[in-house]
């Protein structure tokens, strides 16, 4: 892509990005106290994390069913209390295992 096109969006990008963040300080003078509204905050950044995690985790692999057995065994491990590492290593030796299997026994 050509610089004269690319700056634009970039700078674009970069005021949005900005607005985005800035608005809000601007806007809100004194401290939240809507319990309601706290909550919604609270939890807004896992829900936008998991919204576009999700979709990536399932077309990740090439079958339906490793990314299925993967995202179970990251659910069993993570339910049980595993650290991340943990977690992120049995899933990906669950997708890797039931790859191999697909692959050389169907």
């Amino acid at each position: 892509m050509k610089f004269n096109l690319f700056l634009p969006y970039l700078i674009t990008m970069a005021v949005v990005t900005y607005l985005v963040r800035a608005i809000p300080l601007v806007l809100m003078k004194k401290k939240i106290e809507n319990k309601f509204l706290l909550s919604f905050l609270h939890y807004m950044p896992y829900a936008v994390l998991t919204v576009m995690t999700i979709p990536a985790v399932f077309f990740a692999t090439d079958h339906i069913a490793s990314a299925i057995i993967g995202v179970g065994v990251a659910l069993i491990l993570a339910y049980f209390k595993k650290g991340l590492l943990t977690v992120a290593l049995g899933a990906s030796t669950g997708v890797f295992i039931t790859e191999l299997i697909i692959k050389y026994l169907i």
